[in-house]
């Protein structure tokens, strides 16, 4: 077993949620106690990668918990509504997330939400008032519908860094920033529970560039690869337990050698079977998708996983 291995045994179970965390809404409802927790988002979120991490760390903080991770991020889709002229060549517009949102609720019943959402909502043009208008408006119904919907514990992801392959930073990012910037002032103002990924990930690239001046995050400028969504998640983790060792244990999910990475194969494996049956069951308007598994089968395929996922957690012990 190796020395990583042996670290984390010691530690496992004893993850203390929102330890040195400023929850704006005193103790929240505890992130173990959930039965299902439910991603939306866009296409970053629908690629799975940090979501997978996240599930991993859930996995091994709350071994006891019996958690269902479902992610149902959809590639293009915004909260306000908007879509630019000739998107994806004239062949759709973005989907809407309030025309499935009902649907999505009412059928999983999730206990904590995620949301992530931005990136698509200004529709990569220079700031827009009226475009940023219609952003604040969807976040803010995003959180009425939640709440009408009974969901214990809402918590929103800023937008993901973007890099214009000419104006580098200083381009779409710009609009970005007010984006994100107003979702963390909502801390404040709302009483919203708002992770930061996106001042983190752009401090991080420019850190990067000065050593690297050709790195890049994501090499379309919008969506991160496994660096990147490693990040994001090693923004996420600390929010809820700022006691685990973070860094040392997303390292471990990456390394072919680590048990954590067999763990966390196995989480993308099967988060990628639960994503396409869900999304094809509650129902969406983006095409060019996966027809996902009937959600029956698509259960039987998470048990044998699971099954797999039980043997693997058996090593350590």
């Amino acid at each position: 077993m190796n020395r990583i291995c042996i670290v984390f045994l010691v530690c496992l179970g004893f993850a203390v949620e929102g330890r040195g965390q400023d929850h704006p809404l005193g103790t929240p409802f505890p992130i173990r106690d959930a039965k299902k927790i439910l991603f939306l988002g866009n296409s970053i979120t629908y690629a799975g990668q940090y979501v997978a991490l996240f599930e991993s760390f859930l996995i091994t903080a709350f071994p006891a918990s019996e958690i269902e991770t479902i992610n149902l991020g959809l590639p293009s889709e915004t909260v306000s509504g908007l879509s630019e002229d000739g998107h994806a060549e004239g062949a759709f517009v973005r989907p809407w997330l309030f025309s499935r949102l009902d649907n999505v609720t009412k059928r999983i019943k999730p206990d904590v939400v995620f949301a992530c959402y931005g990136m698509n909502d200004g529709i990569y043009q220079p700031f827009s008032e009226s475009n940023f208008q219609r952003y604040k408006e969807g976040m803010i119904g995003l959180y009425t519908k939640l709440k009408a919907a009974e969901v214990k514990r809402i918590v929103f992801i800023t937008p993901s860094v973007h890099e214009d392959p000419i104006r580098g930073l200083k381009g779409y990012n710009l609009v970005l920033n007010r984006y994100a910037q107003w979702l963390l002032d909502q801390r404040r103002e709302r009483n919203w529970e708002v992770i930061d990924i996106h001042f983190p990930m752009q401090d991080y690239l420019m850190e990067k560039k000065k050593r690297e001046p050709n790195f890049k995050l994501a090499e379309d400028g919008i969506h991160p690869g496994l660096e990147g969504h490693r990040l994001i998640a090693e923004c996420i983790i600390p929010y809820f337990d700022d006691t685990f060792a973070t860094k040392d244990f997303l390292a471990a999910c990456l390394d072919n050698t680590s048990y954590y990475a067999h763990l966390y194969k196995l989480l993308e494996e099967r988060q990628e079977i639960v994503k396409n049956a869900w999304l094809t069951y509650t129902g969406h308007e983006r095409p060019g998708l996966p027809v996902g598994k009937p959600l029956d089968k698509a259960k039987k395929e998470s048990m044998r996983i699971q099954n797999k996922i039980q043997k693997l957690q058996k090593t350590l012990l």
